[in-house]
């Protein structure tokens, strides 16, 4: 266990002392403090309890170690049942000397060290030497006769016609490609996979009718979420969805098609978790009932004008949690999917674990 987790039980314990004895006339609840340290956007209260949790303690970021800081810098920021954070230039300097005391010893407690910026979040960073194997499906039989390009008896056999998804893939591939330098990172279709492969980082693309790899990881997991195929053979095409069981019933999230079946709205299915071949490995599953909501999935996180915020929002509302998934809507624009923004909430139609 390295220094930094061995003391990081001793932040909790800090943050609990703050809220609970810096003025223990004021009372401060973990609702006060989520309320407060969000803002406009106010935090869960599982999300402070977790961070207050010295059995199991979870880092908060810097920039909320700053929050607290500034909170707990001044009594100003008590006013009655009213909890906020100041301003740093709202502080007097007796108040911002107490704000960088305190900041140091959060961040201290944190990870060892003095003010340093925060690190940039990214799911698709993985730790360096550790393969990344991406799987996509093989494109159907039936879709690809009529292509010469993926006939391997042609001369312009080109393999990535092949794959479905194919857009996702180059997108994803890319991304992290760049994020992770010193980690193997490759791409197959299922039927090109090894038992060596399973034990990687996955990173499914694609749903369960297609891709069997989403199915046999989505069938291994605690989940409470089922993708329910689409039937392009029916009469009238069926588009599927994904079905979501509550103690209520289960809630059916399908995708917008007009009377012609052109595609209005996607629906996209993020999922992070355990690899369940490996332990210490992880599985990303980016899938859509088209090929739309895949990419969209994707895109949620690599996006340069969406993925910081996207990623910020998978901070405050899941913490350090090892599975979490989005339901989210993907907007057909001109025939071009569109980036779910994760911060709005109606772009999100269900979320995993739900909030307390």
């Amino acid at each position: 266990m390295s220094p930094a987790e061995l003391r990081r039980p001793a932040l909790a314990r800090r943050l609990r002392a703050l809220r609970e004895e810096q003025w223990p006339e004021a009372g401060i609840t973990q609702g006060q403090l989520a309320q407060a340290l969000g803002g406009t956007k106010p935090l869960s209260v599982s999300l402070i309890s977790s961070w207050e949790n010295a059995d199991r303690p979870v880092a908060p970021p810097v920039r909320r170690l700053n929050a607290y800081a500034l909170l707990f810098a001044t009594r100003r920021s008590v006013n009655g049942a009213s909890v906020r954070v100041l301003a740093l230039d709202e502080l007097t300097d007796d108040e911002r000397r107490r704000h960088d005391e305190l900041l140091e010893e959060l961040l201290w407690l944190r990870d060892g060290r003095e003010h340093a910026a925060e690190p940039e979040l990214d799911v698709w960073r993985f730790p360096e030497n550790e393969d990344v194997t991406i799987v996509c499906a093989l494109l159907p039989e039936d879709l690809r006769q009529h292509l010469s390009y993926a006939d391997p008896e042609s001369a312009d056999f080109t393999t990535l016609y092949t794959y479905a998804d194919p857009d996702a893939l180059i997108e994803l591939f890319g991304h992290i490609r760049s994020v992770n330098p010193k980690n193997h990172v490759s791409f197959h279709t299922t039927d090109q996979l090894t038992p060596d492969d399973y034990t990687t980082h996955l990173v499914l693309l694609g749903g369960v009718d297609w891709n069997t790899v989403t199915r046999d990881v989505i069938e291994r997991v605690d989940l409470p979420v089922e993708q329910v195929a689409r039937n392009d053979d029916a009469p009238t095409s069926e588009p599927g969805g994904f079905l979501v069981q509550r103690e209520s019933g289960s809630v059916l999230f399908p995708p917008q098609l007009d009377s012609k079946g052109h595609l209005l709205e996607d629906v996209a299915h993020f999922y992070r978790g355990v690899n369940p071949f490996n332990q210490k490995r992880t599985v990303t599953v980016c899938n859509g009932m088209y090929g739309r909501g895949t990419l969209g999935a994707v895109r949620a996180l690599t996006d340069a004008r969406f993925r910081d915020r996207n990623h910020e929002y998978l901070r405050e509302r899941f913490g350090e949690a090892e599975s979490f998934s989005i339901i989210s809507r993907v907007p057909v624009v001109a025939g071009q999917g569109t980036t779910p923004d994760w911060t709005l909430e109606e772009n999100r139609l269900h979320e995993w674990p739900e909030a307390e």
